[in-house]
């Protein structure tokens, strides 16, 4: 029964984004739509699907977009200097500083992927989202011509009623 609907339902949004939708169409699509919820939050529904990598990514791309980090790089790297050429006589890492810069090269090449595979994931919640919104707004758009349908309806009715009151009463006269 549920299949029937949900194949149901996918051909009525398919004659409604074609525009090839009659009354009777849009009336169950319209009850199913209002029946059921659509929203959904994406940022919850993501969080229960990551993997250990992926959340993992996730703060190290919080961690390393942060002013705390680049501050503490950059501290880092001074007092890497300041070690190498001041205070240590025979120094790890000599001018022009062949290790720190083997160093940050690996952090970067390390951290470009990390980091893009978060944002690859961001894109993703952000089309899942849009397709939500969209979902909504067509849901929204529904109801409302369902409400302006009604509304029209009710004051025609009302008009009919008039009409019926004000011959009554001319019939009175």
């Amino acid at each position: 029964m549920e299949n029937k609907q949900v194949v149901n339902k996918k051909e009525l949004v398919k004659k409604l984004l074609k525009q090839e939708i009659s009354l009777e169409d849009e009336d169950d699509l319209i009850e199913m739509l209002i029946d059921k919820p659509i929203t959904i939050d994406v940022d919850k529904q993501e969080d229960k699907n990551l993997t250990r990598g992926e959340k993992l990514a996730d703060r190290l791309s919080e961690v390393a977009g942060s002013w705390g980090f680049i501050i503490g790089f950059a501290a880092f790297i001074i007092l890497w200097i300041i070690i190498n050429l001041i205070i240590m006589r025979h120094a790890l890492d000599p001018y022009p500083f062949i290790l720190l810069n083997l160093l940050l090269s690996c952090l970067a090449s390390l951290q470009a992927p990390i980091i893009m595979m978060s944002q690859n994931r961001q894109a993703k919640k952000d089309s899942i989202r849009n397709q939500n919104d969209y979902q909504i707004d067509l849901k929204s758009e529904l109801i409302l011509e369902r409400l302006h349908d009604e509304v029209r309806e009710c004051i025609k009715t009302q008009k009919q009623i008039l009409r019926i009151l004000e011959s009554e009463d001319e019939q009175k006269k």
